[in-house]
């Protein structure tokens, strides 16, 4: 049985790309903060941030580097995973909760997005996608702001 989460909440740190290389996955991570809010005696309150730590491999891990900013509200759906470690300095374990995410969005309920389909030829590299991506997301945040 596998652990299957939906979690909404702010990139809390930049995302960072390991592209592929010696037919490896490329893959990126990022940290995900989740703080839940209630009301009570006629306030609105925040409840302990939660953390996690997320992960995307192919194709999404590119998309989201492109796509994705610290700060930037988002909807992630992905199985939980326990990474396990021997720290270099220490040797001792080390253990981690990651989302492994397969699906990842702008939470539309804070704001509005442009969604861009891939283009796959082949003379296209992930650096290139993403010059044109960050400057269609400098467009899209400026026409937000107007």
């Amino acid at each position: 049985m596998e652990a299957q989460l939906t979690v909404t909440g702010w990139v809390g740190t930049d995302v960072e790309l390991r592209p592929a290389a010696d037919d490896l996955t490329a893959w990126a991570t990022f940290r995900l903060a989740s703080t839940p809010r209630f009301h009570r005696n006629g306030e609105w309150q925040d409840g302990n941030t939660t953390w996690l730590t997320v992960k995307t491999f192919r194709s999404l891990a590119e998309n989201v580097a492109i796509s994705l900013r610290r700060g930037t509200p988002v909807i992630v759906v992905g199985r939980l995973r326990t990474d396990v470690w021997d720290d270099p300095k220490t040797g001792e374990r080390q253990e981690r909760q990651v989302l492994e995410a397969t699906t990842v969005g702008h939470d539309l309920s804070l704001g509005s997005s442009r969604f861009k389909r891939n283009d796959r030829e082949p003379e296209e590299t992930p650096a290139a996608v993403a010059v044109a991506s960050e400057e269609e997301a400098t467009e899209t945040r400026e026409l937000a702001m107007a």
